[in-house]
This record gives structure tokens, C-alpha cells and sequence, in this order.
């Protein structure tokens, strides 16, 4: 129990490497951009090769679960993000400049979401140490910009990084003894959810201020992720 909780800590610390990265240097939006892009690059290849096909491998029932678990996945993200971002944590993975990040809670809340999904199936714990990186440089960023104490920031980090080791025990749960269709119904939720965030808060900004430089960005960050994944 405590490794599986040690295991999505220590993923989600990257957070704070991440975090650590931003405050200590000036980081240019075309720098910022990209890394967004190599982020989503790892977690386009965790989905492809860790979640959905795994989902589709042990599912007794074809791709009937697969399918269920995405839209699920995607739907249950869309609408706590929409809820969140009325709460007024829309900015919260935003490297833009501001004079208001949100709603601390609201930011709070919405990146435990972006990163429970991540969290919570056991198996991705160096790709979402990866993943996260960039994109707290880039949140770290537009926090600071908007006023946010160095303090504040990385003990929001260290909060992510708790709640990412707890769902990390949750996922441990989950899935002893499951059944087959279970674990591809939870791999195939994961992957849906974690998708919807990618188009929501990480490409579109990669690409606005990474330029096209971020699809060879991207294209890395997949192929690298695929490269480890593949690795006996």
C-alpha cells in the first residue's frame, strides 16, 4: 500500500521539479510552448499504447468497454472542468499573463482533476513524471505573473503531489481483482478523461505560442514515451 502511494507521489513531484524550474529561471513563451508540446507528445503515447490498447487487451467483450470508458472518461472530465472554470480556475494551467490566476480553490480543485486520471492507474508513473514537467513551468509561469507567492505556488505543487499518491492507493484498490471488462473500464475512463484535458489546457497553448515547431515537439515527447514503453 505505501509503495503504490510512493509511486504516485513521487510521479506527481515532478510538479514541484517543475515548479523549482520556473521560479529559478526566465523562461521564454516559444521555450514554454514547446515543453507544453513534448508534455502532450508522453501522455498521447501513454494513452495510445498504456490505457487503450491495454483496455482493449483484457476486455472480454471487444471493444464494447473501451468505448463506454472513453466517453465516460471524457464527459466526467468536460463537465468538472466546465464547473471549475465557472468557479473561476479557468486559468489554471495558463501561461498567459494576467492579473488574476482565479480562485485558488478553484485552481486547487482543477489540477487534481487534470492529474487524478493520471494518478490513479498503476503503470504510469514515469510517463506522468514526464508529462509533468512542462506543464508546471508553464501554470507556475502564469501564477507567478499573476501575483502568486513562490511559497504559495510550490505548497499548491505539494498538495497535487499528495493527492496524486492518494489516488494512487485508490487505483491499487480498484483494480485487485477486478475483471477484465473492470480494468478496461477503468484503463478506457482514464484515457478519455486524460484526452479531453490534453485538447482542453495543454495543445491549444503549445501550439499558440510553441508555433509549428511544437508538432516536432509533440512528435518527440510520443516518440520517446513510446520508445521507454517498448523497452524490456
Amino acid at each position: 500500500m505505501f509503495a503504490a502511494f510512493a509511486w504516485g507521489f513521487g510521479a506527481a513531484a515532478s510538479l514541484l521539479l517543475g515548479g523549482a524550474v520556473s521560479l529559478r529561471f526566465k523562461i521564454s513563451r516559444k521555450v514554454l510552448g514547446l515543453t507544453m508540446a513534448f508534455g502532450a507528445g508522453v501522455l498521447f503515447s501513454a494513452v495510445a499504447y498504456d490505457l487503450v490498447q491495454e483496455a482493449f487487451e483484457v476486455s472480454n467483450e471487444g471493444g464494447l468497454w473501451v468505448a463506454i470508458g472513453l466517453a465516460a472518461g471524457a464527459v466526467t472530465f468536460y463537465v468538472g472542468d466546465l464547473l471549475i472554470d465557472r468557479m473561476g480556475g479557468a486559468t489554471r494551467k495558463s501561461m498567459k499573463d494576467g492579473k488574476e490566476a482565479g480562485s485558488p480553490l478553484a485552481i486547487v480543485l482543477g489540477i487534481i482533476l487534470d492529474g487524478i486520471p493520471e494518478s490513479i492507474v498503476i503503470g504510469l508513473t514515469l510517463l506522468v513524471f514526464m508529462s509533468n514537467v512542462p506543464e508546471s513551468i508553464a501554470a507556475t509561469t502564469g501564477l507567478r505573473t499573476s501575483g502568486w507567492a513562490s511559497s504559495r505556488i510550490m505548497g499548491l505543487w505539494f498538495l497535487v503531489a499528495l493527492v496524486s499518491g492518494a489516488a494512487s492507493l485508490v487505483g491499487l484498490a480498484l483494480f485487485s481483482g477486478l475483471s477484465g471488462a473492470a480494468v478496461a473500464l477503468v484503463d478506457a475512463f482514464a484515457a478519455g478523461a486524460i484526452l479531453t484535458m490534453l485538447s482542453d489546457t495543454m495543445v491549444p497553448e503549445a501550439f499558440e505560442f510553441g508555433g509549428k515547431e511544437a508538432g516536432l515537439a509533440t512528435t518527440l515527447g510520443f516518440g520517446l514515451a513510446f520508445g521507454l514503453t517498448v523497452l524490456p
